[in-house]
Order: C-alpha cells, then structure tokens, then sequence
C-alpha cells in the first residue's frame, strides 16, 4: 500500500488530561498555528506549524484553513439507533415514553429494508455532527446491529454497538428469550466485534425488562469474551428506581442488581445515573464502570440533574451521551450547552476545558480507547473535526469578540451544531463535508 501523508494547518485544540485531576491550564494543548500530519489513517505529527513545516518533504499536500479550529472527532457514550425516527415525541416521561414512542418505533427494526435505511441517515447524522465514535444500541432484533456495523465498516468508524437484550416487561412483538439473546448476541460477537475498528456491547436494555436469567446470561457473555463492552441504563428516573427496587426487593439497590450479575467492569457503561447515591458512586468508580452523562435528555424527559461534581470526587470515569431520541440532537455541541446549565443549576461550574474533555479524551476513557482516540497524540486514530468560526452569521460576529482560546470555546459549545462542523475525518479520511 502506498504511504499517504497529508498535513492539515489551522488553530488545533484538544484535551490532554481531566481538568478536574491536573487543573485547567495542564489539562489542553492549544497551537494558535497549528499543524496536524496524518500518515495511513493514524496521526504521525502535531504542534506548531512553524516548527513542524521545515520536516515535512517539500510535495505533501497541506490543507490550510482559515477562521476555523480542528479538534479531536467527538464521543458520544449513549445513544440509540432505532429511536431517530421519534426525536422529538412530546410529553412524556421516561415509562410512559416508552411505551407510547419508543416501543413501536423499535418494532420495525426486523426488516433489513428498514434496518438499513435508519443505520445510513444515523450514521450520517453523527458525522454531520463531529461524532466520529458512538456507543450505539441496537433493537432487539440482530437485524439492527447488522445493518448498523455494515454501514460503519464501510466507512471505517470506530463504533460500538449492541442488540437489546429484554425479555419481560415490554410488549410481546419486542421481547427475545433468555436463551434467544444470549445466541443471537452470541453470533454478532462472533460476526462483528473486532472486525475493523468495529466493537460489541452486550445490552441488556435496563434492569425492569430484562429476567434474572437473562441478565445472568448478559454476564456470562462478558466472561466468555473478555474485551466486551457492556451498556445498559441506570438511576435516570425516580419511578423507575422505584420499580427496580419492587422487581429486586432481594438487592440493596439499583447497581446492586447489575453488580450481582457480574455486569460492572472496565468497559461497562451506565447510562445517566443521575440519581445514583455516593456509595454507587463508588462501587462503579472502583470496578472501572463509567458512567454517560445525558444532560439533552434528562432535561426533556424531566429526568433530573446528574452530580457531575460527586462523580469527580470518586474519579469515576463519565462521558458524554446524547441519547438520542431521548435527547433532541445528535449535536455534542448542543449536548454541552445543556450540561452547561445542569451544572448552573446545581451552583457548580462547568469549564470549556472540562466539556472539551467530557465529548472527547473523557469518552475515549470511558471506553477504554484512549490510546486510539479522544487525543490528537502521534499514533492515534486520524478522527478529528474542522470546526468552523464563520458556520453562521451570529457566531462569526461573537467570535470576533471573544480573547482566548477558552471564550472561543465556550461560544462554539453554546452556539454550535452541526453546522459548525465543515469537515469530518475517520482514520484520516474525509467522512464528511458541510
């Protein structure tokens, strides 16, 4: 295979550690003239571009971009394939939703015709949006996952995905077996997880709709494959808390339950967690468990607000979810401007530094892949953004105000979407284009 080399020129700007660990000034790299170099999908080169131009052979092709930053792609940690087609239901909360949206939309995920139509308009929504990684649930159906991994290998993605394991406490047309997950999840391991930068998630929807056997099942799975991803949902809404507690009286809690299935780990994600207690905290922080902080979602479902700041005293790894169609945007942009406000309303800060980790470096952690992805560090995976300071009329007249580099940022995660993004790049080729 030919070598390709290319180079990329503009401001650059990503997270190098959690704020909340080594403060704000060690946590980001910032090259006002930047220069990104990408060999064969992996990044060989980053820093200043008058250090690094005078290196590079004289015929490399350069991208030079004005008025624009480039960051690392962005991670969404939770997020649902089969709900694009019911973002945005109104008026309800999370166990009613369900059953009025949810479920139904979830139903036509068997038909590969449909599978595979909903897996094309997702996968481009993400890119549209800068998320170069996703940890994606499927339906029930295996049909979902199928079509959803063919799309992303076709575009080389680094992608996680999984089919929903619920065997009780959903309608009879959406449930599997005990047994029927464990095959049927059994042979998309099989099939997909490690293929490419492809990934498997057991997904055990949440603990009501799911047996005990069935989640001994899920854990049985992640013993037998041991670098599985495991995703599921916990603590998001009060009343369902309180249905875990009635279905589990024998546990001492929500996590206790999926605890006592083996199903907390190193690559184990939780979504939303927002009313987890610190002893839960705790316990996840010490197995490895992250958790997807959802801000979009617990906002329009009346979830709640997730206690980012008791998350960081345990060192518990979280990301950035957007949980869509809970949440209303694929946008991770839009995501921080709401995780913004859930901090405003707890009287606590949320830095741009701290966001900036949160959608990138702290999602690459959650999922163990921060040696591939969330840094623009030598050896990494070529996944990063083109951010664009002129995307709308509005943002380009506040851009111009803005001092440094963290009121910069600040502006592109209250006023960016997806138009911001001009250019999306996966393993250093272009995925989109605005």
């Amino acid at each position: 295979m030919p070598l390709t080399r290319k180079a990329y020129r503009a401001a650059i700007l990503h997270s190098i550690a959690d704020p909340a660990e080594v403060g704000i000034e060690a946590s980001y790299e910032y090259f006002e003239d930047g220069l990104l170099v990408v060999e064969n999908g992996q990044i060989s080169a980053i820093g200043h571009a008058t250090e690094l131009l005078s290196t590079l052979p004289a015929d490399i092709e350069i991208t030079h971009y004005q008025n624009a930053l480039i960051t690392p792609g962005l991670i969404d940690t939770h997020i649902h394939l089969p709900q694009t087609g019911m973002v945005g239901a109104y008026g309800e909360q999370l166990l009613d939703w369900l059953n009025t949206y949810t479920f139904p939309c979830e139903s036509q995920f068997a038909d590969k015709a449909h599978a595979d139509e909903v897996a094309d308009i997702f996968i481009k929504e993400l890119l549209r949006n800068g998320t170069t990684t996703a940890l994606v649930f499927g339906s029930v159906h295996p049909q979902s996952v199928n079509s959803f991994f063919e799309a992303a290998q076709q575009l080389d993605l680094r992608m996680i995905a999984g089919k929903v394991m619920m065997d009780r406490n959903a309608p009879d047309y959406l449930t599997d077996t005990a047994e029927s997950s464990y095959v049927e999840s059994k042979a998309l391991i099989e099939r997909w997880h490690g293929k490419g930068r492809l990934h498997y998630a057991v997904t055990p929807r949440f603990a009501p709709t799911s047996t005990p056997e069935q989640l001994t099942l899920a854990g049985q799975l992640l013993g037998e494959y041991p670098d599985l991803y495991m995703q599921t949902h916990i603590s998001e809404n009060l009343k369902e808390v309180e249905w875990v507690k009635e279905l589990f009286p024998e546990r001492k809690g929500y996590l206790d339950v999926y605890d006592h299935y083996q199903l907390l780990g190193e690559r184990s994600v939780f979504a939303h967690g927002v009313h987890l207690c610190d002893d839960e905290c705790a316990r996840l922080a010490e197995t490895g468990s992250a958790i997807a902080f959802c801000p979009t979602s617990n906002f329009f479902l009346g979830s709640g607000l997730f206690n980012l700041p008791m998350a960081e005293k345990h060192k518990l790894n979280v990301g950035l979810g957007t949980d869509v169609g809970g949440g209303t945007s694929f946008s991770l942009l839009q995501t921080l401007n709401e995780a913004y406000k859930v901090m405003q309303l707890q009287g606590a800060r949320l830095s741009p530094f701290k966001s900036l980790y949160l959608a990138t470096l702290g999602g690459a952690r959650a999922l163990r892949l921060e040696d591939k992805i969330g840094t623009l560090h030598a050896g990494t995976d070529a996944d990063f953004l083109v951010l664009d300071y002129n995307a709308t009329p509005l943002l380009s007249y506040r851009l111009k105000q803005a001092n440094n580099i963290a009121e910069t940022l600040f502006v592109l995660m209250t006023l960016g979407d997806d138009r911001t993004v001009l250019q999306t790049y996966a393993a250093g080729k272009l995925v989109h284009q605005r």
